[in-house]
């Protein structure tokens, strides 16, 4: 397949998988909460832009499980498989090759601060789903670091299109200490549920527990319900 009929494939697939998950989407509590805990202007999707128990930062704190791996880019693979039609392995040229995605969104930390505005390049993992197109069965996925680390996102929430696999911030490449060459960033969610120096993307048929699930966090992770830990 050519890069044009990858592109042609991609959008076209994109669009039945919005169409497929749009309900649950736009019903999640980050957009269709109608009491939300929070404080500050109004977001984009309609919540305070400040959850609650949150601080504003201008810095970036630095959070992981103590190791940075350094991966050369002509080693660099990302595998996206499991419940999926096309399993591929990318390497870092064709990940490039990508439609590529700039977005502004904020970050929100379950250790309580949270940055504003920040300025991302990537690729959408709508339209990394719509490469290998998820079975019908499909209804979470689980992300892989090459850290060790770990996480599980509903599909809903995962194919939203502010879901970014991103390898730029401020017009730079993304540091290795926040995850670089390549993180994911979930900002409608609490910011473990994007896995840095991120190896593999699984598609589920049932949901699992990730790295900080298993230890106790929330497995739906809601900043504006304050959704930090499992009850």
């Amino acid at each position: 397949m050519d890069e044009s009929e990858k592109l042609n494939r991609i959008i076209e697939t994109r669009m039945k998988l919005k169409a497929r998950f749009q309900e649950k989407m736009e019903t999640s509590p980050s957009i269709a909460d109608d009491k939300p805990k929070g404080s500050g202007p109004i977001n984009r999707h309609g919540m305070p832009n400040l959850p609650i128990g949150q601080t504003a930062t201008y810095k970036w704190p630095v959070l992981d499980l103590g190791r940075h791996p350094k991966i050369p880019l002509e080693k660099w693979r990302l595998a996206i498989d499991g419940a999926v039609e096309n399993p591929v392995k990318l390497t870092w040229k064709e990940f490039l090759n990508l439609p590529q995605t700039k977005d502004t969104s904020d970050f929100h930390c379950v250790t309580t601060w949270s940055k504003l505005n920040m300025h991302w390049k990537g690729v959408s993992l709508l339209d990394l789903a719509a490469l290998v197109l998820p079975k019908e069965n499909a209804t979470h996925i689980m992300c892989y670091g090459y850290d060790g680390y770990s996480t599980n996102i509903a599909l809903e929430e995962a194919l939203k299109p502010d879901v970014l696999l991103v390898h730029t911030y401020d017009g730079q490449p993304l540091p290795i200490e926040h995850g670089g060459p390549l993180r994911m960033i979930t900002p409608q969610l609490y910011a473990w549920k994007g896995s840095k120096w991120i190896k593999r993307i699984e598609f589920l048929t049932e949901n699992k527990m990730g790295f900080w699930e298993e230890r106790g966090y929330s497995n739906t992770a809601y900043p504006w319900r304050n959704d930090r830990y499992e009850e």
